[in-house]
């Protein structure tokens, strides 16, 4: 077997990965509170069984792993009362359909007819004691802490549920600016130091420049391999040739 084959083949599966994963942050680039992935290379250690482990071929294998980068986008302004933002680490805990939790730094959120305080996509946003609820009925201005308290008029209706995923692997990405937990099991620890911005909107935290430059880097890398294989394969013809024919 020709390891050479198998390495270049690996690596572009590698790379054909890291294109999906810059096509992914590119689509999302407008989204707020999006969090681009990013694509880390290793090297597996790979072998070809022999008669014994002792003269068993050793050879490494190129691996990507894509994990997400928890890094703060920068803070837009709208002075939307609904528009919240997060300075520091921490993400807001929604509802999901079905019961389940989601986790997002998009805090472009809104009151439904039924006074609750939800996403873009419907989805309630959560408070320590439950889903915050306003009254529909009252006419008084939302107002909301920097510690996350929620009033509405003068009556304080409830906190923000803020959580805290210090490890980017303890969360998996929708792709719309949703995570999920890893672990459902586990509940997230509260966020601490975190502030709530009121009348802001976090930006993603992925350039398209910066994608786009990153896009041309994995096509150069898979256009090299592919060079890599089509190189072995000639090479691998003219041997079999010369081998079937000792005459030449």
């Amino acid at each position: 077997m020709d390891v050479s084959l198998y390495q270049a083949a690996a690596a572009m599966n590698a790379s054909a990965r890291w294109q999906e994963v810059i096509s992914e942050n590119l689509s999302a680039s407008q989204i707020p509170g999006f969090k681009k992935q990013e694509l880390s290379f290793s090297a597996v250690q790979a072998r070809i069984a022999g008669t014994s482990s002792a003269n068993a071929r050793r050879f490494t294998m190129p691996l990507a792993v894509a994990t997400t980068n928890l890094q703060a986008g920068e803070l837009r302004p709208t002075g939307v009362p609904t528009d919240l933002a997060i300075e520091g680490s921490g993400v807001f805990e929604v509802q999901m359909p079905g019961g389940g939790r989601g986790y997002t730094r998009d805090g472009g959120f809104r009151v439904n007819t039924q006074g609750e305080l939800v996403t873009k996509q419907g989805m309630p946003v959560m408070g320590d004691a439950g889903p915050l609820q306003l009254d529909t009925s009252n006419s008084g201005p939302i107002s909301v802490a920097p510690t996350g308290e929620v009033s509405q008029g003068a009556v304080l209706k409830g906190r923000l549920k803020l959580s805290d995923f210090s490890n980017p692997g303890a969360l998996v990405s929708t792709g719309t600016g949703l995570f999920t937990a890893a672990d459902p099991a586990v509940p997230p620890p509260p966020a601490s130091g975190a502030m709530v911005r009121q009348g802001f909107i976090e930006n993603a935290n992925t350039s398209s420049v910066g994608e786009m430059v990153n896009l041309i880097s994995a096509m150069r890398l898979f256009q090299a391999n592919q060079k890599i294989i089509q190189t072995e394969d000639d090479r691998l013809g003219r041997l079999i040739t010369d081998v079937g024919n000792p005459l030449v």
